[in-house]
Formats: C-alpha cells, structure tokens, sequence
C-alpha cells in the first residue's frame, strides 16, 4: 500500500491560521507584531524567499519590512542597520536573508542580532536553549516546521528510532535537539549521520523516522527504508529535464516513487517540509512579539 502524504500545504496553513489569530489577539492589545528582513544584493532566489516572506507576514495581519542593501554594502553599514532595528520596539523579529556577500562574515552578523529578536533561531543563544530545551530560545523555522508536520500527521515519535541525514546549523543539528527533548513530537532515539558515516544503509534501515537533509538529489532509495517507516524530505534540489519547459525540475533527497512504496508516510516535494518554513519564521515572530510584550508589561 502506498505512503501517506504528509501535506505540508494544508499544515502550513492551519500554522498560519494560528499566527494570524495571535497576531489580532496581540493588536487589541496594541501591538502588531513586525519581522525586518535583510537583504543584501540582488540574487534572484534570495529575493523571491524575501518576497514570499513580506507577503505572508500581510497576509498574517502583521508587519512585513524588507530592507535592500548593495551587494557591495560594506559590512560595518549592514552591522549597523542590525543595530538599529534591535533597538526598535516595533522590530520583533530580525531576520539577514542569506548568504551574504562574500566580503562578510555570517557568523559576525548573526551574533549581532538580539537572540530575543533572532526569529531565524542561528544566534549561538538560541542556538544553545533549543539544545538543552530551553522554551525560550527560537528554533530555527525547518526542523521545527518537521516537529510540527510530524505532530500535526499523527505520528507517534516518543521511544522511536529517529536517524537524520546531515548534520548542518541550520536542519541537522537543531532537528537532533529537538527531537531528542521530551514532550509532543520528540522523546525519540536519535541518530545523526553524515558524509563520514560508515555504511550508512545500516544506519537508515533501522529508522522508524527518517529524516533527509543532506541536501544530494534522490540519494535516499527504497533499500534503504524501513518498511513502514515515516519519511521527511528536507532536501529541495535542481535537476536538469530537458523533458520539461523550464528544462529542470525540483527534487528532495528521496527518490520518490520508490520510497512511497515502502514506507507509511512521507512527504513530497515540493508541497511537504517547504512551506512549513515561512509559517515557522511567522510563529517564532509572533511569539516574540508576545514575549516582549509580557517583558513589558511585568516591568
């Protein structure tokens, strides 16, 4: 029988309706929540990201701010908008869309963000909370967008073997956080496997959750699936098909076809992790939005 898809769209949108009603709730109390975004220089996809984010945010009944910088903006002039957007009380969520040109340093940027302001989830203090659980810090908007599509399908993750492929910042790293905290849509055994891993296959057949984020097209086939295990495609890759009009096409890291045919559930792409990522950004927002209100008003 084949997988169940698991709809990121719909889930995406039941993420967005939520947002949408906290930010009315935090507007009769006279606070709208507001995310900046950074954007330096005029690559195309950076641009169409920033975009889909300003729009989500109206959509959202929030503030949505994007500002554009030259590619050849020095590096102390971005740390100072960084600065004076921390400093704004209607800023509540900070977000330098990445990469940045290659004459700065990322890291330097992303520690000049307030972690209170840090919706991404990189500054090395959220960073940290979302390692020791910490409900404080913000996780970054992909690997809590998997917790919340595996929470909201139904499925059980306490006591199960979880394995992901990659180990980066941004989904690798923080997914293995949060997945091996307790609570809703964690308490799970979790395995991290990378370029290095030896024999790999053995690693992802023993997984009842197998998380793909390595970022290699179709890498992960049907052999090396656990029969009747749940399959999260993080990976969002171009290929070359001259067969189509655009003479490419999207795929994860997971061959599809062959997959769904094993596994219980699974999520496609596009359609399955991608649209969670915005609705995350929106969530880590507004909740910002609320705890700096809260802050205020105990003061």
């Amino acid at each position: 029988m084949p997988a169940e898809r698991i709809d990121g769209v719909a889930i995406a949108a039941k993420v967005r309706a939520r947002v949408a009603a906290e930010a009315a709730t935090l507007g009769a109390l006279g606070v709208q929540p507001g995310l900046t975004v950074v954007l330096v220089g005029d690559d195309p996809a950076s641009a169409f990201y920033v975009g889909a984010k300003e729009k989500a945010c109206r959509e959202a009944g929030m503030r949505g701010e994007t500002i554009r910088l030259p590619a050849a903006t020095p590096e102390a002039e971005l740390l100072a908008v960084i600065d004076r957007l921390n400093a704004d009380p209607a800023v509540h969520g900070i977000l330098v869309q990445m990469p940045v040109p290659k004459h700065m340093d990322p890291q330097k940027v992303i520690r000049r963000i307030d972690p209170t302001k840090d919706v991404d989830g990189f500054h090395p203090v959220n960073a940290g909370k979302v390692l020791i659980g910490d409900a404080d810090g913000f996780a970054p908007c992909t690997p809590a967008g998997v917790q919340v599509l595996l929470a909201e399908s139904g499925v059980e993750t306490a006591g199960k073997e979880a394995v992901i492929l990659g180990r980066s910042t941004i989904v690798g790293k923080p997914m293995a956080a949060l997945l091996m905290q307790a609570g809703r849509g964690a308490d799970c055994t979790v395995t991290v496997c990378h370029s290095r891993t030896k024999d790999l296959a053995a690693h992802t057949r023993r997984a009842d959750i197998l998380i793909a984020a390595i970022g290699r097209p179709e890498m992960v086939t049907a052999d090396m699936v656990k029969p009747g295990a749940v399959v999260i495609d993080v990976g969002i890759n171009r290929v070359d098909d001259p067969a189509t009009k655009k003479g490419y096409r999207i795929v994860g890291d997971v061959r599809f076809d062959e997959v769904a045919a094993v596994a219980s559930r699974i999520t496609p792409v596009p359609g399955g992790v991608g649209p969670m990522t915005i609705a995350m950004l929106l969530a880590n927002t507004v909740r910002a939005a609320r705890l700096r209100h809260e802050g205020a008003a105990r003061t």
